[in-house]
């Protein structure tokens, strides 16, 4: 059975603003933990699959650091059942000699699960362009960087829903 959509409109516009409180520097990327279910997967381009909220709250704890001055604003998003589809920028500090940001485009998609949680979000990137730009811009990881697994899990595949769906 999916969602209202009254429903998952209130959880994405609760992710969406939580996502801008840490945008701001008013939460921590780790907070956005707490709106995922205890058996949610998460895929990240670089980190891969992680699963499990505990597991999905380390890897956010782990992956933002030296990232501070990084922000990923969002453009827009888009509801179909319990799917939810949000286009959002990656953008690194500085700019390009012609005044230009250091920026890739980014979706993520989440799935809803019910009770205000999402069980699922795969954060996609090319990452061609972001280690470009990364290499263009000069920028080196910082002081405690931890860099992502050399062999990440590739499965990104959505679990079933207890829901039966």
């Amino acid at each position: 059975m999916v969602s209202s959509r009254d429903e998952v409109q209130a959880a994405v516009d609760r992710y969406c603003a939580l996502r801008e409180a840490i945008g701001r520097g008013d939460e921590t990327w780790t907070a956005l933990a707490d709106l995922f279910t205890d058996d949610a997967v998460y895929i990240d381009p670089a980190w891969g699959r992680i699963e499990g909220v505990v597991e999905i709250r380390t890897f956010l704890r782990e992956s933002m650091v030296g990232l501070e001055d990084w922000t990923f604003p969002i453009e827009f998003c888009a509801i179909e059942g319990d799917d939810v589809v949000i286009k959002w920028t990656q953008r690194l500090p500085g700019t390009r000699d012609d005044g230009t940001p250091y920026e890739q485009s980014g979706f993520s998609r989440l799935v809803y699960a019910g009770g205000g949680k999402f069980r699922y979000e795969e954060d996609l990137l090319n990452m061609s362009h972001v280690l470009e730009d990364l290499a263009s811009s000069g920028w080196t990881p910082p002081e405690g960087f931890t860099m992502p697994p050399s062999v990440p899990e590739r499965d990104f595949k959505v679990p079933s829903s207890p829901r039966g769906y």
